[in-house]
């Protein structure tokens, strides 16, 4: 699986060169006390709790280790999901989701 992942993910920094990161930061993410979402929160803030790496590295093994992570760590899973080449599916991000889910309080 993850090489496949890597695989779909070649190309996606040229795909983000065009694109600039700081803008595709998502102001509803701002609050801290906001649930985790593969579709609205940043893949760097999903990765900077142990919980949510956890999750991270158990659906997309190999998403914060690839050699693009610092060009589209900003983004949302669901914002690369249609450059990755068909790497990141809609299942994982489901399977995603309802362990990020099971984070609430």
């Amino acid at each position: 699986m993850m090489k496949t992942f890597t695989a779909g993910l070649v190309g996606l920094s040229i795909s983000l060169g065009a694109m600039a990161a700081p803008a595709l930061a998502q102001d509803a993410h701002a609050g801290h006390a906001a649930a985790l979402s593969a579709e609205n929160t940043p893949i760097s803030d999903i990765a900077a709790t142990a919980e949510g790496k956890a999750a991270l590295d158990k659906n997309l093994p190999g998403v914060t280790t690839h050699e693009a992570y610092d060009q589209f760590k900003g983004m949302t899973l669901k914002q690369v999901q249609p450059m990755s080449q068909g790497a990141i599916t809609d299942d994982q991000l489901k399977a995603l989701q309802a362990d990020l889910d099971k984070l609430k309080k």
